[in-house]
């Protein structure tokens, strides 16, 4: 092994070479140490919420396009994200016009906030409406269709997990989830049967989580990610708690609703992507009179 100066630390020397490779694959190795390896600086993930996005897309002046929720420059990543591992875009779909939607993923997410339309994916074809989840598989095409009014979508996809790696969505038939479709009418009633039957202090929330047959096993929409749609009841507070994992959230309905985000009070607007970094201690509260409801993303 090459040796390093006595003058540098063990923490602080870089990495270290083999003393006499052979070979082409021996010269390719690399020695860190328990000092070095782990003190990699990566900006943090901050605490904000999208407002621009949602309020172009909504805009009826808007063209046909995708609008991200991108802050690639904030994580110095050179790809569009939202997080180091989602980005969270809203496509606006004029009346009658198309949108086509590739993204290098394994997975694709799209909530309905506007409108209806239909998405041809491989060969199928979903009809959907306004509160309507669809799932799509990674290396699809899908391919939107506004009705006689304009729509609009929250899509969420793992394309920065991807990119970072270097590696090609799959084929649709080996991607880890089929086409899937949750419509708004199933959705209201698992949320509504949910504050019927659950015993008070039971749940830490009443959140219905999304998944499918291929990822029953797994509990989740995608291997590397939840989908869930959380509601809190007017007046009411999910109480502090902390996730290991960055949470993107679309706020669907509320009044008076806002978070406490490490002691810092984040408001909520209609439409709005938030973001709620990691281990961060964070409370949401409802002081208006009817129940709120927000999609959750989780890596």
């Amino acid at each position: 092994m090459s040796e390093a100066s006595p003058t540098v630390r063990v923490s602080e020397q870089p990495a270290q070479q083999p003393a006499s490779p052979s070979t082409p694959a021996q010269a390719r190795a690399r020695f860190f140490n328990s000092g070095n390896a782990f003190n990699v600086k990566l900006p943090p993930v901050p605490d904000m919420v999208f407002t621009d996005q949602p309020q172009a897309a909504l805009d009826t002046r808007s063209p046909t396009g995708m609008y991200p929720c991108d802050i690639s420059e904030t994580l110095a990543c050179d790809f569009p994200a939202t997080t180091p591992l989602l980005l969270a875009s809203y496509a606006r779909i004029c009346a009658g016009e198309s949108l086509d939607d590739s993204p290098r993923a394994s997975g694709v997410i799209a909530y309905v906030i506007e409108g209806a339309g239909t998405t041809h994916c491989e060969d199928e074809v979903i009809e959907w409406s306004v509160g309507d989840i669809m799932l799509f598989p990674g290396g699809s095409t899908q391919s939107h269709r506004a009705g006689d009014a304009d729509a609009v979508l929250w899509v969420v996809s793992n394309a920065p997990q991807l990119a970072f790696e270097g590696v090609e969505p799959p084929n649709p038939a080996d991607a880890p989830t089929e086409i899937v479709h949750f419509t708004s009418q199933d959705i209201s009633s698992q949320v509504d049967d949910l504050y019927e039957r659950a015993e008070p202090d039971e749940l830490p929330g009443y959140a219905v989580v999304f998944s499918s047959a291929s990822q029953e096993s797994t509990r989740n929409v995608l291997p590397t990610l939840t989908l869930a749609m959380n509601s809190l009841p007017g007046g009411d507070m999910q109480r502090p708690h902390r996730h290991n994992s960055v949470a993107v959230s679309l706020v669907v309905s509320g009044e008076g609703c806002y978070s406490i985000v490490d002691g810092n009070r984040k408001n909520w607007s209609p439409w709005a992507t938030t973001i709620t970094p990691p281990t961060s201690v964070h409370s949401h509260h409802n002081s208006g009179n009817s129940r709120a409801m927000f999609l959750i993303v989780q890596d």
